[in-house]
């Protein structure tokens, strides 16, 4: 709250010295969980202004399963809003910054109810961790393929430098929000709206490409565009958000596309198109009740949650499920057909499982650790990008080895793409 005894001017100043108070703290907090190192990127995350990116920003005033969801939309110019914005936008956390699809530029604040959010900046200890493997490096190309609330383009821009630096949304409304503030910061990439797995060719090729949403398979403008020493980094993932994978292209001296899929613990959210599986409140209280469940003790564990190789396996072979972490113990379902396990131990060395549903999870996890562990237990797996367009992902040689093909559309099946706008340029703009 401000001190009604501080002129407003100065109140202004002092919520400024509390912004830049809160990105050093930010910063430090990354630092002490070993997520941010020193470099550039530090450099660059202690000199954007987030609130200058985002002025306005949602905050859910609904419980997780309250229907319909409700949002206030706060916002930097009103003064009462700015203890509450400074704790979203520094807090570390995923920022909504769009309501189904709103014009982003000239809201209003207050409630919004129903709907959903559109776009969105990812959670910063994963932005960096990211951004710090991608080594951007000054004079490089990047292309930033998912503007959202413009933070991954200033770190580009700061790093690489503003001629360099594309970024591209679907969204006219994101991208005219983003090359609006971007220029407040004094950083003018070109800034393209359209679809992102088309990359955009006419700022290529890229030394750096950086996906900020999920893709079930890789599309082919990202490796056609990558440069002869480039690398570009993208969530590939299922319907499932539980298990995220993230795909790691490079581009040799001689032209050839590597690539690999790391299991990783966390990834972004699932790209336009398409909604990734939950688990809704009634198939999370039949859990909860053991309703139907059947139970059975055993000394076989699950496997733990550090041998991520088997998890994205498992998620690519058998999918459909989702696992609930807010739960103590294991809990995994499958939204599609009701199915859903559980196991904890029982204090005696021994494990507690109840299956219930037409799948058997517990077995379809067992006999995926077995194939798993035959073939190395990898914790990554080779990508093969074929001349075809097949995609797969495979470990181990010969009858051991453990591989699965990747869906042949970017949406999950079941899921309707929606049309995509063709890449524009303001006549501000120029190509690079």
């Amino acid at each position: 709250m401000l001190d009604p005894l501080v002129p407003p001017a100065h109140a202004a100043v002092a919520f400024e010295e509390r912004a830049e108070l809160a990105r050093a703290e930010m910063v430090a907090g990354l630092e002490a969980a070993g997520h941010l190192q020193a470099g550039p990127v530090r450099d660059a995350f202690l000199a954007v202004r987030r609130e200058v990116l985002m002025p306005q920003a949602y905050v859910r005033r609904s419980g997780p399963d309250e229907t319909p969801p409700r949002w206030d939309l706060l916002d930097w110019a009103v003064p009462t809003d700015r203890e509450e914005l400074l704790g979203l936008l520094y807090g570390g956390e995923s920022v909504l910054v769009q309501h189904d699809g709103e014009p982003v530029l000239g809201r209003v604040p207050g409630t919004r109810s129903g709907g959903s959010m559109t776009a969105m900046s990812s959670t910063v200890g994963m932005t960096v961790a990211l951004l710090q493997r991608l080594g951007l490096r000054p004079g490089q190309r990047a292309l930033d393929v998912g503007t959202g609330a413009g933070v991954t383009a200033a770190v580009a821009c700061r790093i690489a430098g503003d001629t360099g630096v594309v970024t591209v949304d679907r969204d006219e409304h994101v991208t005219a929000a983003a090359r609006e503030r971007l220029a407040l910061l004094g950083h003018r990439p070109t800034v393209v709206t359209g679809d992102g797995a088309h990359g955009w060719s006419a700022g290529a090729d890229y030394d750096r490409i950086f996906v900020s949403y999920a893709v079930t398979r890789v599309p082919e403008a990202w490796s056609q565009q990558l440069a002869a020493g480039g690398l570009a980094l993208a969530t590939l993932s299922t319907s499932s958000p539980s298990w995220p994978g993230l795909a790691v292209l490079t581009r040799t001296g001689t032209g050839q596309v590597r690539a690999r899929l790391e299991a990783v613990r966390l990834g972004h959210r699932a790209g336009h198109g398409w909604s990734q599986l939950y688990l809704k409140p009634r198939l999370r209280g039949r859990i909860e009740a053991a309703d139907g469940g059947s139970t059975d003790t055993t000394r076989t564990g699950p496997p733990p949650e550090e041998a991520r190789g088997l998890w994205l396996a498992l998620d690519h072979l058998r999918p459909g499920l989702v696992r609930n972490r807010a739960a103590d113990h294991l809990v995994i379902g499958a939204p599609g057909c009701g199915s859903w396990v559980t196991a904890r131990p029982d204090g005696s060395g021994r494990w507690v499982v109840t299956t219930c549903g037409p799948r058997d999870i517990w077995a379809e996890i067992q006999d995926v650790a077995a194939r798993w562990q035959a073939a190395g237990s990898p914790s990554s797996y080779r990508l093969h990008l074929e001349p075809d367009g097949i995609q797969w992902a495979g470990a181990g040689h010969g009858p051991a080895e453990l591989s699965w093909q990747l869906p042949t559309t970017l949406q999950p099946a079941g899921t309707v793409p929606s049309p995509s706008p063709e890449p524009t340029l303001t006549q501000q703009e120029s190509t690079p």
